[in-house]
């Protein structure tokens, strides 16, 4: 018996193939929402658009939305197709974020800075090196500062609130509640 309990635990499976009691995926490993998901990683926060929302509306109070901003156009950009689309997003990008008479400057390192001439030759990744520095001020400055904020805080008690809700429970959670009390 123990024997078999050991082979049974030294079977290797996914987490897609772990299942609870009942056959269903394992609640450890269901996938996580909002802000659950947004306090994982500054990487998932980004690719929710209520995520985005939200954290542009704390940079904002924080004066630093141009950040994200960045990030969000550089990410534009690398889809970008066509050598004039190119050359018109890029020059966009440097003049709101990267010249020096920009409207939204971001703070790179000045080695890290583009040169005017580079505009001519676009190419997707020639903001990588300053879209990483930016990137990475945000997740260890502001992201750790926005998962405390007050603005992320009230939306995951809304989320909580919702998820509670009478209409969120499904009728077997309630027949479960009136029959288990």
């Amino acid at each position: 018996m123990f024997n078999r309990a050991v082979s049974r635990l030294s079977r290797k499976r996914p987490p897609s193939e772990i299942n609870d009691s009942e056959g269903h995926p394992s609640s450890s490993h269901q996938t996580l929402k909002g802000t659950s998901k947004w306090a994982t990683s500054l990487e998932n926060l980004l690719e929710d658009p209520e995520g985005v929302k939200r954290f542009r509306e704390f940079l904002k109070k924080e004066f630093s939305e141009e950040n994200v901003l960045f990030w969000l156009a550089c990410e534009e950009f690398k889809k970008t197709q066509g050598k004039k689309q190119m050359q018109e997003k890029a020059k966009e990008i440097y003049m709101t974020f990267l010249s020096s008479k920009a409207s939204s400057q971001v703070n790179v390192e000045g080695q890290s800075r583009l040169s005017e001439t580079i505009l001519e030759t676009p190419h997707p990744l020639m903001f990588q090196k300053l879209q990483d520095q930016i990137f990475n001020l945000m997740k260890y400055d502001s992201y750790s500062r926005f998962l405390k904020s007050d603005i992320f805080l009230n939306h995951k008690k809304s989320e909580e609130q919702e998820e509670n809700s009478p209409e969120a429970q499904t009728a077997a959670k309630r027949a479960s509640r009136i029959y288990n009390t």
